[in-house]
């Protein structure tokens, strides 16, 4: 059918990008590797629940299922696989899991051969995870298999009259967890009905992250007694409208932590910068007292230092689309974010409670900061409204765990 073929012409085209791609290569090998890896560590006399995830984002909203599973029934044995190097080179040593690997591209060879190798009890795909042959040969072989945190919108291509053949991969479910009621009407135009609006589990987990959150002495020695505004995962065009800012209102500090954390990126930053400012792995805390901007040049803290900012901005919405406000929200903090947030439904309903602001130029964020520097009632009533949105939606984990056979 025409999916195998354009399957095999995107191998093709993985193949030959890897020749000049770090990231396609190192995704290349690991799904070359990944049958020795199974050969390996699967043990023939054990029960494994296969969880698959394309990246981290996803992984972090299967986690909170993995970890309950781990701690209810230690019966099962865990397999974790990713798609993206983004996410199996940052969660490879999981402690989480018994084993963990790519997953093998998704031709009818490799899924038979790996299903055979694995025989899972049962299976968990994240979100946006519909790969057409390893899910009819679950479906062939009975094995129970899940849709967690799905969404769905009606520009999707199951939903369009020329994918009809395709669209039957999403039969192959045994249950789909779905995020909104828009999801599980579009499903039931296709007769799907086995569905559940759970919400999202990345609720659940950044509330638990909230509980395990690092004491951070460098940036608390940082904040001393002054507000601070923390930016997370920024771009440059998001820079350039902050950074603007606190070079002319030196009265709060500044946190910046960007997505990309090259040198090249931060010697740009630096170089717009007309503030006192150090380096999270390169100061002291003698010496980050007195800065007025503190850059995070390091990966893992930014869910942390959200907890010491008085207002958040989360960057991606002038370009490649937001990243995780949840993260920010749930630290009772106003989050500020771009345009470019439509197709993210948190941020969406972020906006509606009344915890998020959409900043579109430098005017509209200079216009918002100066009112929250003039009304500390609006500022507090803000963040509270952020963080009462996040605790208000979490629970998706639990219906998760009473509605399949775990």
């Amino acid at each position: 059918m025409l999916y195998n073929i354009a399957i095999y012409f995107y191998l093709l085209g993985v193949a030959i990008s890897s020749i000049f791609s770090e990231k396609v290569r190192k995704m290349w090998r690991g799904e070359r590797a990944a049958f020795g890896v199974l050969k390996k560590k699967v043990d023939p006399e054990a029960k494994y629940v296969w969880f698959h995830a394309a990246s981290l984002g996803e992984f972090e909203q299967g986690r909170p299922i993995i970890e309950r599973l781990r701690q209810e029934h230690p019966e099962y044995k865990v397999l974790l696989t990713f798609f993206s190097p983004s996410g199996y080179e940052v969660r490879k040593n999981y402690e989480g899991a018994d084993i963990i690997c790519y997953l093998p591209l998704d031709t009818p060879l490799n899924a038979i051969r790996f299903l055979r190798l694995v025989r899972p009890v049962m299976a968990f795909f994240i979100k946006y995870e519909f790969w057409y042959n390893y899910l009819h040969i679950l479906k062939h072989r009975c094995i129970p298999t899940y849709s967690v945190s799905s969404i769905f919108r009606p520009d999707q291509v199951f939903f369009k009259w020329y994918a009809r053949q395709y669209a039957c991969v999403l039969k192959c479910f045994t249950h789909f967890f779905v995020q909104n009621e828009q999801s599980r009407d579009l499903l039931a135009t296709l007769g799907i009905t086995e569905v559940t609006i759970s919400g999202d589990t990345r609720f659940d987990r950044v509330l638990q992250i909230k509980e395990q959150s690092k004491h951070l002495p460098l940036v608390e020695a940082f904040k001393k007694d002054c507000p601070v505004f923390v930016a997370g995962s920024s771009w440059q065009p998001d820079e350039d409208i902050f950074i603007r800012y606190f070079n002319e209102h030196k009265d709060w500090k500044l946190i910046i932590a960007p997505h990309v954390i090259s040198e090249d990126h931060l010697q740009q930053i630096l170089s717009k910068l007309n503030l006192k400012t150090v380096r999270y792995t390169q100061t002291t805390p003698e010496a980050v007292v007195d800065a007025q901007c503190l850059i995070i040049d390091c990966f893992g803290l930014l869910s942390s230092i959200y907890h010491y900012g008085e207002v958040a901005y989360v960057g991606g919405g002038f370009g490649v689309g937001i990243h995780n406000v949840l993260e920010a929200a749930v630290w009772n903090v106003p989050v500020l974010f771009g345009p470019n947030n439509k197709r993210f439904q948190e941020a969406q309903e972020l906006l509606a409670s009344g915890g998020g602001i959409e900043i579109s130029d430098y005017d509209t964020f200079a216009s918002q900061m100066q009112r929250f520097i003039s009304d500390r009632q609006l500022l507090k009533e803000c963040g509270s409204k952020a963080g009462e949105y996040v605790k208000g939606k979490a629970g998706a984990t639990e219906i998760v765990l009473k509605n399949s056979p775990l």
